[in-house]
């Protein structure tokens, strides 16, 4: 017999259906609810509610598993790389041969931007936050791959193929030629020889008379970066991507409004937060053991950034890889920054402290991650648009679940607080 709750209302019990994921997660299927009682559910932020079935990603906050398809996050930070992940994230299982090779083709291919999309960015004003730029001209990619993007769900998927790598392609050079733009400096042209990162850094950092070439120190921790953000459940982001796409709009429109929604201090903005307060512990000739002093007394202005995580309970492993690789970078090139040793003095701090240990605050991966783009020469005002960059193949997976399954436009309900019936007042009578 299938297991059920029951809700007793006004003297009536309902009884509803139980869920269970295959990770043994359970839930309640409430949605005949309103129908059957009059009622609705007050959930402030989701954090209870389970909008979706989902067959990409696994989180158990309580003890840091973070899994796609799957695959333990460790596993494929070690084994894999972005592209990899991202077809794996897209398609559900890990590529062959032939499969991968396919799909980098693609991307390769579709690395150059049409010439008429350069004129566009002069219509922006230097000082234009790169993200605006960014989810502007991922929603016009549409305009120029109209068969592509016809908000007719049988044609979109027909095509999804060729979307997805397009967008994963070239989302990576309209990031690279915003910042150009900003700098007042011609475009750079992507190099078929190489790899996805170091193309991005290329199109980002050479001039028309010296070539930039990452070393494979930092490709390699730039690919972290990107593998790491990949997917990470219903996020904000995420489930924005998911509630535009309900509404039967095409892939390319709705990870315009994922960039838009992942710009947000509290979401992807994160990282610089992160990075602007080690800049300023550092300033103040602090080793951050007076700030962490400052943050405990409740301080608004001593908040320790980094630390903590919506869903996590323990250590995200996330930002357990990317310390380790936060080592190497600067090992590799010779760095004697500051702001690393006080990051590592402050998680240091933080897990000896009884403070943050029965509070549960641990490192997340905007603690680490916008270190790394530091340190490889990214400006601080990017660190949201490499964050789109690596959440791209996400978006696009969670898309196609809205597209191929049977789910019906999102339209949350809400508890009305505002006035009862007015009588309308005329104008002229009005005090």
């Amino acid at each position: 017999m299938s297991e059920t709750a029951c809700l007793t209302i006004d003297g009536k019990v309902h009884k509803y259906p139980v869920i269970t994921g295959t990770e043994g997660e359970k839930g309640i299927d409430i949605r005949s609810l309103r129908s059957d009682s009059g009622y609705i559910t007050y959930d402030d932020g989701y954090a209870n509610t389970g909008s979706c079935m989902s067959r990409i990603t696994f989180i158990d906050g309580e003890t840091g598993i973070l899994r796609h398809r799957g695959y333990a996050i460790e596993e494929l930070a070690a084994g894999s790389d972005f592209i990899e992940v991202a077809y794996l994230i897209i398609y559900g299982e890990l590529p062959n041969r032939d499969q991968i090779a396919s799909f980098r083709n693609l991307i390769l291919g579709n690395a150059a931007i049409h010439q008429s999309m350069f004129h566009s960015f002069a219509g922006f004003p230097a000082s234009s936050h790169p993200m605006a730029i960014l989810s502007a001209m991922l929603n016009s990619l549409g305009c120029y791959y109209p068969h592509m993007a016809t908000n007719n769900r049988e044609q979109d998927l027909e095509h999804l193929d060729d979307a997805a790598t397009i967008l994963i392609s070239k989302v990576r050079a309209l990031a690279a030629m915003a910042y150009r733009m900003k700098l007042g400096r011609p475009f750079i042209y992507p190099r078929g020889q190489l790899s996805y990162c170091s193309n991005l850094l290329h199109m980002m950092f050479s001039e028309p008379y010296a070539d930039y070439t990452a070393s494979s120190r930092v490709d390699r921790a730039l690919n972290l970066v990107l593998l790491l953000h990949a997917d990470h459940e219903q996020n904000c982001s995420t489930s924005t991507v998911r509630m535009v796409a309900s509404g039967g709009a095409n892939l390319f429109a709705s990870v315009s409004a994922g960039v838009c929604a992942l710009w947000g201090p509290a979401h992807g903005g994160a990282n610089m937060a992160v990075i602007e307060m080690l800049e300023s512990i550092h300033k103040e000739g602090d080793d951050g053991t007076r700030f962490v002093e400052a943050a405990k007394s409740g301080d608004r202005s001593k908040r320790l950034m980094g630390f903590g995580h919506r869903v996590y309970k323990h250590y995200d492993p996330r930002a357990q890889i990317l310390k380790e690789a936060s080592k190497k970078v600067f090992a590799s090139m010779r760095l004697q920054d500051p702001v690393l040793d006080i990051a590592l003095k402050l998680e240091e701090i933080a897990s000896h402290d009884e403070y943050f240990i029965t509070r549960k605050l641990y490192p997340n991966v905007d603690f680490y991650s916008g270190i790394i783009m530091r340190s490889i020469g990214i400006p601080i005002d990017f660190f949201t648009v490499l964050f789109a960059i690596g959440r791209m193949p996400g978006w696009i997976a969670n898309w196609k679940e809205i597209a191929t399954g049977k789910s019906s436009i999102h339209r949350p309900r809400q508890i009305y607080t505002g006035s009862t019936l007015r009588k309308f007042v005329p104008l002229e009578e009005r005090l």
